[in-house]
């Protein structure tokens, strides 16, 4: 572990650290901030970026959490269901505010409040993939099955086809 991470991707560092998974956040000098500029920085396919994308519940005003396959487009309507009410793309001030992390480098844990989670069952396919590390720059590489495990989420069915 490089002791220079910056104060974001060091606290998702310490997170996975304590939760026992082995796996090391690094910083590039790339964007990580899209799911095609992550994917470019780190040589893979955008299909195995997971993009973490919060949602607010409506009347509920909670921050749900969707990590999805960065090739993948979340259907809302599926999202709700599942949710059993209306949800909506926050503001980025809400997605600060409730995951301490800015949009383009929100990671799937390390979040200062327990966020509901859904995982776009097309990740699990892919056996190696990526997420973000608290800063548009910062990622980690893992397997999909530790990404069930180190969130609690739920595996569904979100994706829009």
């Amino acid at each position: 572990m490089s002791p220079s991470l910056s104060p974001s991707a060091r606290k998702v560092q310490d997170t996975l650290t304590a939760g026992g998974f082995d796996v090391r956040v690094v910083e590039l000098e790339a964007s990580t901030r899209t799911s095609a500029e992550a994917a470019a920085a780190v040589g893979t396919t955008v299909s195995r970026i997971a993009k973490s994308l919060i949602f607010r519940t409506e009347p509920g005003n909670r921050p749900v959490l969707v990590i999805a396959s960065g090739e993948n487009r979340v259907d809302e309507k599926k999202l709700a269901q599942l949710l059993g009410e209306k949800v909506t793309r926050p503001d980025a001030a809400f997605v600060r505010e409730r995951t301490g992390y800015a949009i383009g480098g929100v990671p799937p844990l390390a979040h200062p409040e327990r966020i509901k989670t859904y995982i776009d069952r097309d990740l699990l396919a892919l056996g190696e993939i990526w997420a973000a590390a608290g800063t548009p720059n910062a990622v980690f590489k893992l397997r999909a099955d530790q990404l069930v495990a180190m969130t609690g989420g739920e595996v569904a069915d979100i994706a829009r086809r």
